[in-house]
């Protein structure tokens, strides 16, 4: 380090000046982008009749979709770290709301719903008089 910490945000974020951090931080956004899609394609195929838990993982989707994405373009066209950084500090704070501030309340609803759906269905078919149909009177056709 040459420079004071505050400089080094307003330098170009290439492999030059910033040969330590460069590599890794192009090839964990690929890698993390690769592997978000296919957690992605499974939870959704795993999850397909909840809801709730198909908004989360899209919201996750996107959000990661874009953060890695903006870092591979910043160390294609040679952005300032100052982006870089400003895009890390974002991306994972909007990963840290979706997944514990905005989206537990509504998972929680989401499980009280289903909670009540086995309570009721248990309720109503325990019995198994409940699935038979009872001989009433029949009324007779007059022709």
């Amino acid at each position: 380090m040459k420079l004071p910490p505050w400089e080094y945000l307003f330098i170009s974020f290439n492999s030059a000046h910033f040969h330590d951090l460069f590599y890794p931080i192009v090839i964990a956004s690929l890698v993390l982008m690769i592997v978000l899609l296919a957690v992605y394609n499974l939870r959704t195929r795993q999850l397909r009749h909840h809801p709730p838990y198909l908004e989360l993982y899209e919201w996750l989707l996107w959000t990661g979709v874009i953060t890695f994405s903006l870092l591979v373009i910043y160390a294609v066209f040679v952005f300032d770290f100052i982006f870089v950084l400003l895009t890390i500090l974002i991306g994972t704070g909007t990963f840290l709301w979706i997944r514990f501030i905005r989206f537990p309340p509504v998972l929680e609803l989401y499980e009280q719903k289903l909670a009540k759906q086995r309570y009721f269905t248990r309720f109503k078919y325990g019995k198994p008089e409940a699935t038979i149909r009872t001989k009433g009177k029949r009324s007779r056709r007059r022709r």
